[in-house]
């Protein structure tokens, strides 16, 4: 418990300072560039999501690779996944401006994006995939430096990163009166300096995950380890933006307003995910290093403990905000009809949170023994299937937003039962192998 905490705590500062900053974008667009460019910016979180979910999943794929290195003490393994990852991040990178780029236009149609705020959603965007490298360099090394344990040194580079955004922010939409365009150029401006920051980190380090420049390169072992994992983590994040993308759709045809209080709620609902994404990652890293080591009885304490974390931080977050509605809705916007939208997505998913913080912890664990294709499939069904059956037969005949509000709770549900019975089975072989001596050098493999 201690060990999880000491790790988990910067990493929760952490989540709090980047929601902070998200939010400080959306509440000074909301409040200085009005309700459609509120709209616009929201209407392309779920496109981006998806966009992005794939790569992110490399950084993953890399961080329980690396955690696993370090576990088994495999030093060339180490020193291999570090510049692997960062050669997938410049070929990912360029990969990802070329499709945000290009394909923008093409998914916001898709989406159905109201008219009077599709210039604004697709400005935004562009500029937005401009700064790719920066964005995947940055998820990368810190998931390079969380996975050895260091959580504390990407809090303080996203700190700084942070203030420049809002400062940005400031600047650009309230004095230069830039509008989206203004809130892209400040993100992209401030990730390219976390990313800066992290790589110069990492150069400097006195161990084996020192980040050499010269050496960067694809290492075939090490990216068979890295998409191995990471390949079924990215779907998993694809599946779940696919889903969210389908529901984004749905919500757009209600109109800018109800656009403008669902973003305004969404923004407000990434509050909760600061102990969801923290105890996630710590079972993660934990059980990566643990797994390594082979060290099975530790692993069921970790999945008991995260699970009793993440449980009581987001259902304790969650229950505030739904508590005190009115008053953190009216920080983003004084239009009355958007702040009713916006307690609506609070009372049928923001409270209900707590249920996807519990979801995630089995997946986490089963990742760190090294299993990820097969938790992704079960996120496919229970996730992806389940929402997108609830809006094609339910709710076309009951249009209603709380209607398909429900869908999230209802998948969340479904995939706790889904992951946790297949957790059980995953653990019992992964222990078996560990006592028959037939644990192979990359559990990945098995």
């Amino acid at each position: 418990m201690k060990n999880i905490l000491l790790f988990a705590f910067p990493l929760m500062l952490s989540n709090l300072l980047q929601i902070a900053f998200n939010a400080a974008d959306t509440v000074i667009v909301g409040r200085f560039s009005g309700q459609q460019a509120l709209a616009a910016v929201g209407s392309t979180g779920s496109i981006v999501s998806l966009m992005v979910s794939l790569f992110n999943g490399m950084s993953t794929g890399a961080s329980i690779v690396l955690a696993q290195s370090i576990g088994s003490g495999v030093r060339e393994r180490i020193k291999a996944s570090i510049h692997t990852a960062y050669f997938l991040v410049v070929f990912g990178g360029l990969i990802l401006t070329g499709v945000g780029l290009s394909m923008s236009p093409y998914f916001l149609t898709l989406t159905g994006t109201p008219a009077d705020i599709m210039d604004k959603a697709l400005l935004y965007m562009r500029i937005y995939f401009i700064g790719s490298i920066p964005l995947l360099a940055y998820n990368a090394g810190a998931a390079i430096m969380r996975a050895k344990g260091d959580t504390l040194r990407p809090t303080v580079f996203l700190t700084v990163a942070g203030i420049t955004n809002v400062v940005l922010n400031l600047i650009c939409v309230i004095w230069l009166k830039m509008g989206v365009a203004g809130v892209a150029i400040a993100t992209v401006v401030s990730e390219s300096i976390s990313a800066v920051l992290i790589a110069n980190t990492l150069m400097h380090e006195n161990d084996d995950t020192r980040l050499i420049l010269r050496e960067i390169s694809l290492d075939v072992p090490a990216l068979k380890r890295i998409l191995a994992i990471g390949i079924p983590s990215g779907l998993q994040g694809m599946m779940w933006a696919i889903s969210n993308v389908a529901v984004q759709s749905s919500i757009n045809s209600f109109g800018s307003v109800t656009v403008a209080g669902n973003t305004a709620a969404a923004n407000i609902e990434q509050f909760v995910n600061i102990g969801m994404g923290c105890f996630n990652q710590s079972c993660m890293t934990f059980t990566s290093q643990n797994a390594g080591a082979k060290n099975c009885k530790r692993i069921k304490q970790i999945l008991r403990l995260t699970t009793v974390l993440i449980t009581a931080a987001t259902f304790t977050i969650g229950s505030f905000i739904f508590w005190q509605d009115d008053f953190i809705l009216s920080l983003y916007t004084t239009d009355p009809a958007v702040i009713e939208v916006g307690k609506v997505r609070i009372a049928y998913v923001i409270f209900w949170l707590f249920l996807n913080g519990i979801l995630d912890i089995p997946a986490a664990s089963m990742r760190g023994m090294g299993y990820s294709a097969v938790p992704t499939s079960l996120m496919l069904i229970g996730i992806v299937g389940v929402r997108i059956g609830w809006l094609r037969f339910y709710w076309a005949t009951h249009r209603t937003l709380e209607v398909l509000y429900m869908c999230y709770p209802l998948s969340w549900s479904v995939t706790i039962v889904l992951q946790f019975t297949l957790w059980m089975i995953i653990y019992r072989r992964f222990a078996r192998d560990c006592q028959t001596s037939a644990f192979a050098d990359n559990p990945s493999e098995l």
